[in-house]
């Protein structure tokens, strides 16, 4: 066992070495010289210490014995933090979700830290090194990432596995919707195209991105379509492939208006599949208006279902949407006004109409308007001893958490804009950000905190980089788990 010495030398100075016995004998391993000033000793005295646990592999950063835990403390400086805590919990919820076992540690490390900070794929390499102590290289990043695509049918299915485990999904109900995802360029290609940008980033390519998620708003599959796609075109292949790979007998799927035509009604009807979607109430025909606006009593609650051709169209009325929508109007007719007084070369208004050359306000649509005010339509093709209408109204309502799991997606872990120019890299960056959403979907869920909380939560946990100034040797100190972190632990089942 290595043992530290003071020896005063002949020059009246105090030697320090570093020996063993052996035989009774002292062995010097190693001098590391003489001084005579106190400080200088202590100084001595540590880079001694750090010797033994260098050689040794043994030792704690702070030394037991009294005299030496001064000098100790003041040689050493914090440098930074990993977010170990932060990472570990990542991790486990991945094994957990069960997509570890198609994975690499690679593509788990950027799952990983797009959820800390979005940022590139070569950017994300070294911020793992910075935040986790992690390193990975470059090459294997070129070298593995071209598989990853393969791999998306088979981490699908683990998602959805682990909501079937953790949350008793049955695939009888799905919430569907799209958003666009813009590029950084005014490029496009065979997948990048200029479309209706929901981003406002009209003269920009995007893509279309189709989202399935669970009641809960946990995230099921997801499908890349090209920007210049209509909506409505998205929701056929995406459920039809969900459902034939699962062979599910009853299945419901609930999407917003724009989802719903002719043709796909037809078609879904054709494959069996159920669907609750929202109704426009300004393009029915002039007798399904007349009726609604017959059968309709203005009281909060009142519902009414009528036979069309699209499925039964179920109406209810609300006075606080009635507000709403007569301030929203008045508004509009406001707008159409100052337009008929002033006009100008920009001169469309909901409410202004063109008649032989001239201006003129649209009364007819004021009264159509007008007649639908506080009145919310819906379609579905589940009668009433199926599925009540007050519950297709709330299924329908349930909808907003696709839009939930769509602004995580977009703002927290930074989806667009993209940065990549071929099919491929675009396919993997929304895998990962796929993957990312699962993760982060399910601690909010399981925790009531938004990922931003959570992240918040979590770096309060933090283990301290610290150096020896004598010896640049580094030492990690562990942070202390706070009780919001034992809670969050606790709620996400982590807790060992």
């Amino acid at each position: 066992m290595l043992k530290i010495r003071a020896v005063r030398t002949g020059s009246g100075k105090t030697a320090v070495q570093v020996y063993y016995l052996y035989n009774r004998k002292r062995i010097i391993v190693k001098h590391f010289g003489s001084a005579s000033a106190h400080d200088d000793l202590d100084v001595l005295r540590v880079q001694a210490e750090q010797f033994i646990i260098d050689y040794s592999n043994q030792g704690s950063l702070f030394s037991s014995t009294r005299q030496a835990v001064g000098p100790s403390l003041e040689h050493y400086e914090c440098i930074g933090f990993y977010y170990r805590f932060f990472y570990s919990v990542i991790q486990e919820l991945i094994i957990q979700i069960g997509i570890d076992e198609a994975t690499s540690h690679l593509l788990k490390d950027l799952i990983t830290i797009r959820i800390l900070e979005p940022s590139s794929k070569l950017r994300s390499i070294e911020l793992i090194d910075t935040y986790f102590g992690i390193k990975h290289r470059r090459q294997n990043f070129y070298k593995e990432a071209p598989k990853w695509n393969f791999l998306k049918s088979q981490v699908i299915e683990k998602v959805q596995d682990f909501a079937k485990r953790e949350y008793g999904f049955d695939y009888s109900l799905l919430f569907y919707d799209v958003t666009t995802l813009y590029f950084e360029t005014f490029e496009d290609d065979d997948l990048r195209k200029t479309g209706f940008s929901k981003d406002s980033k009209s003269q920009q390519p995007q893509i279309l991105v189709g989202l399935m998620v669970s009641k809960e708003g946990f995230p099921i599959a997801f499908d890349v379509f090209p920007g210049n796609t209509f909506e409505g075109h998205t929701i056929l292949p995406v459920v039809k492939e969900f459902i034939s790979k699962k062979n599910i007998g009853s299945f419901t799927v609930v999407a917003d208006a724009a989802m719903i035509s002719h043709d796909n009604i037809k078609e879904l009807r054709s494959s069996g599949i159920h669907y609750i979607v929202g109704a426009r109430l300004g393009n029915l025909s002039q007798a399904i208006f007349e009726e609604i606006d017959a059968k309709m009593q203005r009281e909060d609650g009142k519902i009414i279902r009528i036979q069309t051709e699209k499925g039964n169209l179920i109406c209810s009325f609300s006075s606080s949407r009635y507000r709403k929508d007569k301030y929203e109007m008045e508004k509009q007719i406001l707008k159409a006004q100052s337009i008929l007084k002033s006009p100008s070369k920009n001169s469309k208004a909901k409410f202004v109409k063109t008649h032989k050359q001239t201006l003129k306000l649209n009364e007819d649509l004021i009264e159509k308007t007008r007649k639908i005010l506080g009145i919310k339509g819906y379609y579905t093709d589940l009668d009433d001893h199926v599925l009540p209408a007050s519950k297709v109204i709330e299924r329908y309502h349930e909808l907003y958490k696709v839009e939930q799991a769509f602004r995580v997606a977009k703002s927290d872990l930074e989806t667009r804009p993209i940065y990549h120019f071929k099919d491929e890299p675009i396919r993997l960056h929304l895998l990962i950000c796929f993957l990312a959403l699962a993760v982060s979907k399910h601690i909010e869920i399981k925790t009531n905190l938004s990922i931003k909380r959570f992240i918040t939560e979590a770096k309060r946990v933090s283990d301290a980089r610290m150096v020896n100034r004598l010896t640049q040797k580094e030492v990690i100190v562990k942070g202390k788990t706070t009780q919001i972190a034992n809670e969050i632990l606790g709620k996400l089942n982590l807790l060992h």
